[in-house]
């Protein structure tokens, strides 16, 4: 998909923050850089050029991306690589599993690229991942960022007899960009794999990312539709433009418009929620847990911000 070139909007202040930690700058940055290395691990950290890399990994956390570097669809906001995958690896559970250890996270993020190549979409694969993690590390929770697989229930069943923690899985746009940014991928596809996975009791998360043409008025309607699906977390940041060739930055939202969505989504229902210019999916996400873990057993604390 090419787009046409646009002069992208100027940074401005509020963006140019230098991010106060780097990797390698305390034991815990140093201990996930070097799990990374040695296990042959991708993490969508350094394949989608997360903004966050130095800071979550300079406090002992990273987002595992499994079954190959190379995704199936063609996204017009991600930086992960179009291509023909290559074959699973399985030993793929077994080195994140090990990872996870040594590593000592207290909460795990496991993500993937779009199979749709594959009959299952790769949900087996994920499922043992996920089997294993929990099997080696029982004292570590689990959160899976989770593609649609076609909203196939089959699939989504074999994600759920693993029993993750938290089940994640992100609109990413408002329903008029899909055609233009998504076009392999379906708003109501997303919906239903958010439900179905709600409906068994699972804790759910989503999130959507700003500044491609989008208005406030329909990411709040995202909102009230995620919500609507039983989703409990929220996560909404700034899409930042990968390279020339991918979907064009159309603005910068203001850190008030993230504040007030915010304020909207948690009137809405929503049990934690971060939004701001640099949040993605997985910022934050055992601090979430943990939050939420508290307050399911100190009913008296009231909603969670």
């Amino acid at each position: 998909m090419k787009y046409s070139k646009s002069t992208p909007p100027a940074l401005p202040d509020w963006m140019k923050v230098r991010l106060p930690f780097a990797v390698g700058e305390n034991d815990s940055g140093q201990r996930v850089r070097d799990a990374v290395n040695t296990s042959r691990l991708l993490t969508v950290c350094e394949e989608a050029a997360c903004p966050n890399l130095g800071h979550c990994w300079s406090r002992g956390t990273a987002t595992f991306l499994i079954m190959g570097d190379r995704c199936t669809r063609r996204c017009g906001f991600c930086n992960i690589k179009t291509a023909k995958p290559f074959e699973l690896d399985p030993a793929e559970p077994e080195r994140t599993a090990r990872a996870v250890l040594e590593m000592r996270l207290s909460h795990a993020v496991i993500t993937s690229v779009d199979r749709d190549d594959l009959s299952d979409g790769g949900s087996m694969h994920f499922a043992r991942v996920i089997a294993r993690v929990k099997e080696i590390n029982p004292k570590t929770t689990v959160e899976v960022l989770i593609p649609d697989f076609k909203g196939k229930e089959q699939d989504l069943q074999n994600i759920w007899k693993a029993r993750p923690d938290i089940i994640n899985h992100n609109v990413e746009t408002v329903p008029s960009l899909y055609r233009d940014i998504c076009p392999q991928s379906s708003y109501e596809v997303s919906l239903k794999t958010l439900r179905l996975s709600s409906r068994r009791s699972f804790l759910t998360k989503s999130g959507i990312i700003l500044g491609m043409g989008e208005s406030i008025d329909e990411v709040k309607e995202v909102i009230h539709d995620l919500r609507q699906c039983g989703v409990q977390l929220l996560t909404i940041g700034q899409y930042l433009q990968p390279t020339e060739q991918h979907y064009p930055l159309k603005d910068y939202v203001s850190q008030d418009v993230f504040e007030n969505l915010a304020d909207f989504a948690r009137a809405s229902g929503f049990l934690y929620v971060e939004s701001g210019p640099l949040v993605r999916s997985s910022y934050h996400a055992g601090e979430a847990l943990q939050r939420l873990l508290k307050a399911k057993n100190e009913p008296d604390q009231g909603r969670i911000s």
